[in-house]
């Protein structure tokens, strides 16, 4: 969403900003390099969210970039990883740490983050050693697989609209990528997607 910065809460790591949008203020959780990107109060932004619902609550999470969110999106398919871990993940490392730590399997780097232990750094590197690689894209690595703002992460979200968790729709989009070849568009990157993660 576009809109319009009004206030911040507990900036010195994973907090809130308050956005107001078309007058009406939404406070949203978000990572402290989120809150940091998002500038001084009282001028426009740009905010990528995300919905969390449950039976008795309703919470907008924001990502100043989209790669952000895709990997906030990454983080949280891991069983125990909720949303406050996952922003603290974020906040504690760049997105390009992170991947090279999940690639490399090195739970250390991850459990810097708060909340973050041992047993759960070394689940989180485990189950995502695989799907960082295909997250090159997104992590900015691999320019020739895209980002998440052209065809390919259009695509991931495609998938992910359909049921799919993000680590199962971005390695079968990476998949498609590389079968099509670059410059494929959308529909055929789908269509290619939908059959790799059906074997």
């Amino acid at each position: 969403m576009i809109a319009k910065l009004t206030g911040r809460l507990d900036s010195s790591g994973a907090g809130h900003a308050v956005i107001d949008v078309g007058g009406v203020g939404y406070l949203v959780e978000a990572s402290a390099r989120t809150l940091d990107a998002l500038g001084p109060v009282g001028g426009d932004v740009t905010i990528h969210t995300e919905m969390l619902v449950g039976e008795d609550f309703l919470r907008l999470l924001g990502f100043a970039k989209a790669e952000e969110r895709d990997w906030f999106r990454l983080l949280t398919s891991v069983q125990g990883v909720g949303a406050k871990v996952a922003l603290a993940i974020l906040s504690a490392l760049e997105i390009g740490d992170l991947q090279r730590a999940l690639a490399s399997g090195d739970s250390a780097m991850i459990a810097r983050a708060n909340g973050v232990g041992p047993k759960l750094a070394q689940r989180i590197a485990h189950e995502l050693k695989d799907k960082a690689g295909a997250l090159g894209g997104i992590a900015g690595s691999s320019p020739a697989r895209g980002t998440t703002s052209g065809p390919l992460g259009d695509a991931v979200a495609a998938l992910t609209g359909l049921g799919f968790k993000p680590g199962e729709a971005s390695v079968a989009v990476a998949a498609a990528s590389e079968e099509l070849g670059v410059g494929a568009s959308l529909d055929a990157l789908v269509r290619t997607a939908l059959k790799k993660a059906a074997k």
